[in-house]
Parts: C-alpha cells; sequence; structure tokens
C-alpha cells in the first residue's frame, strides 16, 4: 500500500479531458500523487487535438491509451473526479467524488480546446494543494 494519494480521472471516452487532466497531475505532482484515468466507454484513442494541445504547454500524452473504468480503478483511490460520465461511476464509502463541468474537447478544434485544456490546469492545480499542501 501506498501513502501517496490517489486520483482517478473519469470521462466517457478517456480520450479528452481526463487525459489532459491525468497528464497535468503526472507532470506538476510530479510524483507524490498516483494518477489513474478511465472511461465509462473508453474511445480507440486519446483525442489528437487534446494531445496536440498538451505538446504547447510541454506535456506529452500521446503514449496514452483510452482504458475502461473498472470497479479496482475505483476502489483503489482516494479521490475520484468525474467529467461528464454521469451515472456510470460506481460509487464506495470513504472515497471523495468530484463532478468537473468541463466542456468536452471532442470534435473540437484546438482554438476550442485550449480554454478547456487551460481550466483542467487551473482546477489540477487547486486539488494539488489540497492533497499535498502545495
Amino acid at each position: 500500500m501506498s501513502d501517496k494519494p490517489s486520483v482517478l480521472f473519469v470521462c466517457v471516452h478517456n480520450a479528452g479531458r481526463s487525459q489532459m487532466a491525468a497528464g497535468f497531475l503526472r507532470h506538476l505532482g510530479r510524483d507524490r500523487i498516483e494518477v489513474r484515468s478511465a472511461g465509462s466507454v473508453p474511445g480507440n484513442q486519446v483525442n489528437p487535438v487534446a494531445v496536440e494541445a498538451m505538446k504547447e504547454v510541454g506535456i506529452d500524452i500521446a503514449d496514452q491509451t483510452p482504458k475502461v473504468l473498472t470497479t479496482e480503478a475505483v476502489q483503489a483511490s482516494d479521490v475520484v473526479i468525474t467529467m461528464g460520465c454521469g451515472d456510470a461511476c460506481p460509487i464506495f464509502p470513504g472515497k471523495r467524488y468530484l463532478d468537473w463541468a468541463l466542456d468536452d474537447p471532442a470534435g473540437q478544434g484546438i482554438d476550442a480546446v485550449r480554454p478547456i485544456r487551460d481550466e483542467i490546469e487551473q482546477r489540477v492545480r487547486v486539488l494539488i494543494g489540497e492533497l499535498v499542501g502545495e
């Protein structure tokens, strides 16, 4: 068992919002927080525009692949952050649940994805402060 806090980001396809959030948390959290991401209906690949938007800020998520949301992933996480997946996420006592209302980058161009990326970064920075006091 790890003493590190663990966070699971969940969106429908695990291709955009949750992948960007996980990328920011891995980068900014510097191995102090365990990071997972998953989707209730995972896509085939990470959204190329999300990959491009993250590259612009120096974070490479191109090697990530969408993963299916499992009960085990939820049970293994301290904080579960949903982004538009509705009731697909199982609820377990003792977990902290947050719902981040964010626009879906699917089908959007880079100009529409940048503000979504920037909002995710701000929220991840606040989360890091709450979890590890930074």
